[in-house]
């Protein structure tokens, strides 16, 4: 084994509950799959061995590196905690109410679904925005709550009585149409094993020895499952960074893996703090600023690549300046031998994309932005997917109500309100409802005649799926159905493209079903038809699931990260969230702003601030020999400019790592105060021995001192640039941070900003 001894120690210790704490680029996976691989040469059974992570990519990568390691891993599984409990629930769902083919929602068909559901319960989507609602049914479930649990917990009137009415109705159609959504993959896993005892015993029987990746990320519904999986033979191994645990605010747990040792006694620790992937000042970096967080355990990352680059600071006149500067520096870095594809743009919100994505189109710089709509996402192949999973489960409403009328039936508004009502009326699912034939004959004759011709193509394939490939259901579906022929006929640039991207699909099924001959699906197949052999042997049913299914199960759980191509030579645009989990040789991370980076709630919250402090340390581990950092004087975002100031993380990193700019202005000594819509630096205006210090008065005194040893000079408006100094006869003295041809925008002193019309007013340039 070419590990470290600490690695080797993680492998070489197998029973009981182990910690492991692997910082970043720490070779976290590679003693994961070394210990896999340990555990079966010692005699382990594959088929007793369960590893959960958090994406495809991941589980993919050590499942391929276990298999080079030892000639057999069959039967263990080594999976995400969705694809575990879809994979549960695929074999027993029935209990839980659900029949077998159930579909899994994803996040478009859930804010379709909570849509329908405000429209019929008349529901007001301004007080009550779609968005809302579907956090706050998602929060429900992962803290086990139902709506009348929910409605329990709240004063229970006004809009959580709304909220728990829409929550509920959710719930019902997701039952009526046999499906789940993401929360609910987990949910009904806890509550399978809780309510079948025999099932529980069967998994964790069968699972002796149970690894945990990313245990950092954890939430409580996982925390709770794992668990109860390891309580038969307590040989649970947990790996993760407490330093990298960033998405709290979607429900993950730190304490899970601050308390493990608390809570799974006499449990093995070790540190992985050898790091294989950054240069030493980016290390050293990336430490001084994550030991200002309290809520963490104590380590430090180290490489033998000491020194190395110093960071790039640049702090720029605003976003359109700061994108600017980044393509020139990514020109730059092309001639020294770099490509695209090892440079990553990795930025705090969304909204930060737009100006890099000009400015490199301007520049021609080819760029991808990751997270951004994914293929899966496009009309078009949501709509050929729709159809699909319609044969697949004929009472998925959403999927029905999708493609209705795509291509265009002649069923109106006023016409699909009646058969939803009609539906409704009877207990029935869309689909039911259409094959009526007493509804059929309410419909116009063009109407009626599309419906039976959609219903006569669902209800043949359903016949004679088992004896089609799904290459053959899918070439059914687009002619039958006249999707294809609508686009064609369309004759429009658009319709072109949407053609490109179903035939495309098509390359999507060709390649699942090369995979039932090379191995990679049939072995998949073969791997879950032990199972279910397994599970009946104990007396337990299984059912099994159908090509398509499969199939239709493994789009389903694709994440965005699951869609990077690192052989693609662009720049990689994404979110500093998107990043976990990546490596790049150059890492870009524009906004180091306070009220950007970290975001203005921060302040309001020591967990919150801890939380992007983290995120600033997991980005900043992202590089492997460069780091360029940059920051804007103003920036508009959402339609607001502002003012901006330095992050404060800025501060607390080690200065000697740092090149460029220096900054703006020392803050080693002063506090920070939110004043009206800015953050900025400030006096203190309180210290620990009592002393009350004279506090600052304005945002700029600390320019003072020289504008008033300058003699003022009278100047029209057109003659002022960005960071001039001016005073205003009625607002008083401010800086001009922004203008075009006919304005100007001046952050004042005692008035905050304001926009002037240029010519109206003189103002004397101070400074």
């Amino acid at each position: 084994m070419n590990l470290n001894s600490e690695q080797i120690k993680a492998v070489e210790h197998i029973d009981g509950p182990v910690l492991i704490l692997a910082g970043a680029g720490s070779g976290k996976t590679a003693t994961m799959t070394h210990r896999m691989a340990y555990m079966i040469e010692q005699g382990v059974d594959p088929h007793n061995i369960l590893a959960v992570t958090f994406t495809n990519k991941a589980a993919a990568e050590m499942r391929s590196r276990v298999a080079d390691l030892v000639s057999d891993t069959r039967g263990m599984w080594v999976m995400t905690f969705h694809a575990m409990c879809l994979r549960m629930l695929r074999y027993s769902c029935e209990s839980l109410g659900y029949k077998a083919g159930f579909t899994v929602y994803d996040e478009t068909d859930r804010k379709a679904l909570v849509k329908r559901v405000c429209k019929d319960l008349k529901v007001d989507e301004k007080e009550n925005p779609a968005a809302m609602l579907q956090s706050v049914i998602s929060k429900c479930k992962e803290s086990e709550q139902g709506p009348d649990e929910y409605l329990a917990s709240t004063p229970g009137f006004g809009q959580y009585r709304t909220i728990a009415d829409v929550y509920r109705r959710y719930q019902e159609e997701l039952m009526a149409a046999n499906a789940m959504d993401f929360d609910d993959l987990l949910w009904n896993g806890v509550r399978l094993l809780e309510k079948e005892a025999d099932v529980l015993k069967y998994y964790s029987d069968r699972f002796r020895y149970i690894m945990v990746d990313e245990y950092q990320d954890t939430n409580y519904l996982q925390y709770k499952m794992i668990s109860m999986l390891a309580s038969k033979h307590g040989n649970l191994c947990v790996v993760g960074d407490d330093d990298q645990c960033i998405y709290q605010w979607r429900g993950a747990d730190i304490r899970n893996i601050l308390d493990f040792e608390n809570d799974f006694k006499n449990a093995f620790t070790v540190r992985l703090e050898q790091n294989y992937r950054s240069d030493g000042n980016i290390l050293k970096l990336a430490n001084s600023v994550i030991k200002n967080n309290r809520s963490r355990k104590q380590k430090a990352l180290w490489t033998d690549r000491e020194g190395g680059e110093k960071m790039t600071y640049r702090r720029l006149e605003d976003e359109k300046q700061e994108a600017w500067w980044t393509g020139s520096e990514i020109e730059k870095l092309r001639t020294k031998g770099y490509a695209y594809k090892d440079i990553a743009i990795l930025y705090r919100k969304n909204a930060q994309s737009r100006s890099f994505e000009e400015k490199f189109s301007i520049r021609g710089i080819p760029y991808r932005v990751l997270a951004g709509l994914r293929y899966y996402d496009r009309k078009e192949v949501k709509d050929v997917m729709a159809y699909l999973r319609l044969i697949e489960n004929p009472g998925d409403n959403v999927s029905m109500l999708r493609i209705i009328n795509e291509p265009k039936r002649g069923i109106g508004a006023k016409t699909l309100a009646g058969i939803e009502g009609y539906a409704a009326s009877y207990g029935e699912s869309v689909y039911e409802a259409i094959c009526d034939e007493t509804l059929q004959a309410s419909l116009s004759n063009k109407s009626r005649s599309a419906i039976r011709e959609l219903v006569r193509m669902i209800q043949d394939i359903r016949a004679e799926q088992d004896n089609m490939t799904i290459s053959d259901i899918y070439d059914n579906v687009l002619n039958r159905s006249g999707y294809l022929k609508a686009l064609e006929d369309a004759g429009t640039i658009e319709a072109d493209g949407r053609i490109e991207n179903i035939m495309e699909f098509k390359s999507v099924i060709a390649e699942f079903e090369k995979g039932l001959n090379d191995g990679s699906v049939a072995a998949l197949q073969d791997e879950m038809r032990a199972d279910r052999q397994a599970l009946m042997g104990q007396g337990l049913e299984a059912e099994e699931p159908t090509m398509l299914g499969t199939f239709l199960e493994q789009i389903a759980l694709m994440a965005d990260i699951d869609n990077h191509d690192e052989d693609e030579d662009a720049v990689v645009l994404m979110t500093l969230h998107s990043a976990k989990g990546l490596e790049f040789p150059v890492v870009f991370m524009p906004g180091m702003e306070n009220g950007m980076f970290p975001g203005v709630s921060a302040f309001e919250d020591d967990e919150k601030m801890e939380e992007e402090r983290r995120l600033c340390y997991v980005g900043i581990t992202r590089a492997m020999n460069k780091l360029y950092l940059s920051g804007a004087q103003v920036r508009t975002v959402y339609g607001r400019t502002d003012w901006q100031t330095e992050s404060l993380f800025l501060d607390e990193m080690d200065r000697s790592c740092l090149d460029g700019d220096t900054f703006v202005k020392d803050r080693a000594n002063g506090g920070r105060t939110m004043l009206g819509d800015y953050i900025f630096a400030g006096r203190s205006h309180g210290t620990a021995d009592g002393y009350f210090g004279e506090p600052e008065a304005k945002p700029f005194d600390s320019l003072s001192a020289a504008r008033k040893a300058t003699r003022s000079k009278k100047v029209i408006n057109d003659e002022f640039a960005n960071g001039d100094i001016v005073r205003h006869p009625k607002f008083g003295e401010g800086m001009v941070i922004m203008q075009d041809e006919k304005t100007m925008t001046v952050i004042f002193d005692e008035f905050g900003e304001k926009k002037l019309g240029k010519g109206f007013v003189k103002m004397e340039k101070v400074r």
